[in-house]
C-alpha cells in the first residue's frame, strides 16, 4: 500500500493504515484495530424507548444491529446489548439480565 499525506476530503476503497486524526464526517464502518480517542470527552450512544427496542420492524433492530451493539433504553434508563444481528435478536441489559426479544 502506498503512503501519502493529504488534506481535504478523501475516499479510500482499501482502508487506512496508521493514525487518522481530525474530524470524521459520516459513518465509520469496518474493523477498528487500535484505540478511539474522543476529544469531545464522550461517546454518544443510540437511544430508544423500551417499546421501540421491542419492535422488530423499528430501525434500531433493522439498521446497523450486530452482536454487541449498544443502545440506551430511555424508558428504563439502562444500557441494552444486542446478542445478534437479526431484527429479532435479543437485547439484554448490560448486566446480562432482562432479555427483550423484538417481535
Amino acid at each position: 500500500m502506498a503512503n501519502t499525506t493529504f488534506s481535504g476530503p478523501v475516499t479510500s476503497d482499501n482502508g487506512f493504515i496508521g493514525a487518522v486524526t481530525g474530524s470524521v464526517t459520516g459513518n465509520v464502518t469496518g474493523t477498528l484495530t487500535g484505540n478511539v480517542v474522543a476529544t469531545a470527552g464522550y461517546i454518544q450512544l443510540r437511544t430508544a424507548t423500551a417499546a421501540v427496542i421491542a419492535t422488530a420492524a423499528n430501525a434500531i433492530n433493522t439498521t446497523g444491529k450486530v452482536a454487541g451493539t449498544i443502545v440506551f433504553d430511555t424508558t428504563n434508563s439502562k444500557l441494552k446489548i444486542a446478542t445478534g444481528a437479526l431484527a429479532t435478536s435479543t437485547w439484554v441489559d448490560a448486566d446480562g439480565s432482562n432479555a427483550v426479544t423484538p417481535s
